[in-house]
């Protein structure tokens, strides 16, 4: 039995169409080379603490300190990242491009302590 042409170009198209779907499917929420994406983590300031006091993520994420506190605080690590003062209410982030175990401390209340690793 002989196929026509139409109908060869159908069948071949949707084998590619399926092709396509199926490498989307399996790629999805990956860049480039399929390294996953960048995550975004949150520390949380309330009560004159970072919630959670350690927190591990891997180089290339971004954390997020919201400052949930009625008063102004710092996220500060020795020669390694300085929020300045993050006001009420208000947040900072970074991106942890180098790997490392960095404690931070809030300079207005120095009792304040927490540690980003980074792997």
């Amino acid at each position: 039995m002989r196929i026509s042409m139409n109908a060869e170009r159908r069948i071949l198209l949707r084998g590619c169409v399926t092709a396509v779907f199926l490498f989307m499917a399996f790629t999805a929420g990956y860049g480039a080379f399929g390294a996953p994406p960048a995550g975004v983590h949150t520390v949380i300031i309330e009560g004159l603490r970072y919630a959670p006091p350690i927190i591990e993520v891997s180089k290339g994420d971004t954390v997020v300190w919201r400052n949930k506190d009625p008063f102004p605080h710092t996220v500060t690590a020795a020669r390694s990242f300085d929020s300045g003062e993050i006001p009420a209410g208000k947040s900072w982030k970074f991106k942890a491009n180098q790997v490392g175990e960095f404690s931070y401390i809030c300079t207005l209340h120095p009792t304040m302590k927490g540690t980003l690793v980074v792997k």
